[in-house]
């Protein structure tokens, strides 16, 4: 989709659809038709002071109100979205809104919009959060459908922004392509995306996007002693690999931090001998929605281009129940040298985690964010609302939830007490792969810090908030390519003495 700015009065652009928003009025008996809206309603005749008074124009939140024709206006149709109140309103509300209302209109084969900032939005920052909320709701994840309903928006306007607006359309253009591209990752079936054709994916795009990378084989990962991952990989007639991705700055300091993502990329997981129940099984497919999101991070960072330097380290495996499978009761040594006994085959993530986690500080991390749809237990704990934050450094973890609420995901941290070390005791190794049924998102938080050391880290699960069920207003069903905006957040304004160090 094009997406420019446009320097006309709104009244005379000649669209499809002019696309404003509306607030809930303050007052009992106050109006939300206001400022520009205002502007628009002379131009109209007092059109919308009508819709107003009669209640069809309230301004909650995600209210949809579509006018055709509006006299006084150039465009075909005036969509109005509720904003809600005032005083609750963001730029992650702004991009949410944005979405939604290309969504509705995309829905009525509207192919040409233009949107309409507010007195208070007209800068970089709500540039950049418009431009991604429009792409990211023109994003469907219909690929493989021969007869496909509506076709994609093909231009929008961006109206009333400032000189600085455009900016901040060229960065959320790049933000939210890459989200799609890791969106789009996410609902690829599993035989189209094995971890060979994943390791093939990364590695185009790192190429085309300037980054350094290497691919790990099974002999690699043999030679470098990587028991966790192989174990996993054991069942599957698809051979592991590993992704490493690295962007160095131009100018690299001498003694700067060095700053790891680490990803899970199951490309598909059935449980291996602890099988799982065939009911949903097929949404296994996004067991590697952590590996997508760094990989659309990297992305980002190669054209944004930040002061660290970032590596990407991307386990990929199936999780299959073959022959040559490990079972429960099998005792696994990963690249660390620590014993693992594994109980539950199904806890495959945090045993390839183990081996990306140690290969990452070997390879000069000083610090680790981990992204993984690691465990069933957080969604129990915080539905598909917010993602779980389990962190070692208290700073570098503030710094990381300061980051997703700037980027307008929603994190809560969680806890990660010595206490629940005893969850992952085991008798005959140095821990077992799970902990028991309660405490089952920390006890996996902590078996992964058995493998980061004293280097500050922080581990998010993201197993209830990178699947969507069922469409929202403002997104298509499927992958959702959460967390991506949050690390490129992180990493664009990462600093040692703010980061833990």
């Amino acid at each position: 989709m094009q997406i420019t700015l446009e320097s006309q009065p709104a009244a005379k652009i000649e669209t499809e659809a002019l696309v404003s928003y509306v607030f809930e009025s303050e007052k009992e008996k106050g109006t939300p038709v206001e400022g520009v809206i205002a502007d628009l309603d002379k131009a109209a005749g007092g059109t919308l002071a009508r819709l107003a008074a009669s209640g069809e124009l309230t301004g909650k939140a995600l209210e949809m109100t579509l006018v055709h024709f509006v006299p006084g206006l150039a465009a075909q149709r005036l969509l109005l979205v509720g904003a809600g109140k005032r005083e609750k309103f963001s730029t992650a509300e702004l991009r949410r809104l944005a979405s939604a209302a290309l969504r509705h209109l995309k829905a009525r084969s509207v192919k040409r919009l233009a949107f309409l900032a507010r007195e208070s939005d007209r800068g970089a920052a709500a540039a950049e959060a418009v431009t991604e909320g429009l792409l990211l709701g023109n994003f469907e994840g219909d690929t493989y459908k021969t007869d496909k309903k509506n076709g994609p928006v093909e231009a929008a306007a961006l109206v009333g922004f400032d000189a600085a607006a455009q900016s901040g359309l060229e960065r959320g253009r790049i933000i939210a392509e890459a989200q799609n591209f890791t969106r789009a990752l996410g609902n690829e079936p599993s035989n189209l995306l094995t971890p060979r054709l994943l390791a093939e994916r990364a590695q185009a795009m790192a190429r085309e996007a300037g980054l350094a990378v290497e691919i790990l084989d099974e002999k690699r990962l043999a030679d470098l002693k990587m028991g966790a991952l192989l174990g996993v990989a054991s069942g599957s007639a698809e051979p592991p690999r590993m992704i490493v991705l690295t962007y160095t700055p131009p100018n690299p300091k001498p003694g700067a931090p060095v700053l790891a993502l680490v990803g899970k990329a199951v490309t598909f997981d059935t449980g291996g001998i602890s099988i799982k129940p065939s009911a949903d099984m097929e949404k296994m497919k996004f067991d590697m929605a952590g590996g997508a999101a760094v990989l659309g991070v990297m992305r980002v960072l190669a054209q944004l281009k930040p002061t660290i330097k970032v590596i990407a380290v991307i386990p990929s495996v199936e999780n299959m129940p073959g022959g040559r499978a490990q079972k429960p009761g099998d005792v696994q040594i990963a690249m660390s040298g620590k014993s693992v006994e594994v109980i539950n085959t199904d806890a495959e993530g945090r045993l390839i985690l183990a081996d990306a986690l140690h290969y990452a500080q070997q390879l000069g991390a000083t610090h680790i964010v981990d992204a993984a749809t690691l465990t069933g237990a957080i969604v129990v704990a915080l539905g598909n609302v917010n993602t779980g934050v389990f962190g070692t450094d208290e700073a570098f973890t503030a710094r990381v939830l300061a980051s997703a609420k700037s980027a307008g995901e929603k994190m809560w941290p969680m806890p990660l007490d010595d206490d629940y070390r005893e969850l992952i005791k085991s008798t005959i190794a140095d821990i077992q792969n799970v902990g028991g049924r309660w405490g089952g998102a920390i006890s996996a938080a902590w078996f992964l810090r058995e493998f980061t050391g004293d280097t500050p880290w922080v581990h998010l699960d993201i197993a209830g908030t990178a699947w969507l069920d069922d469409a929202k207003p403002w997104m298509s069903k499927g992958g959702t390519g959460v967390a991506v905006r949050t690390l490129v957040e992180l990493v664009m304004n990462f600093d040692g003495a703010s980061s833990g160090k």
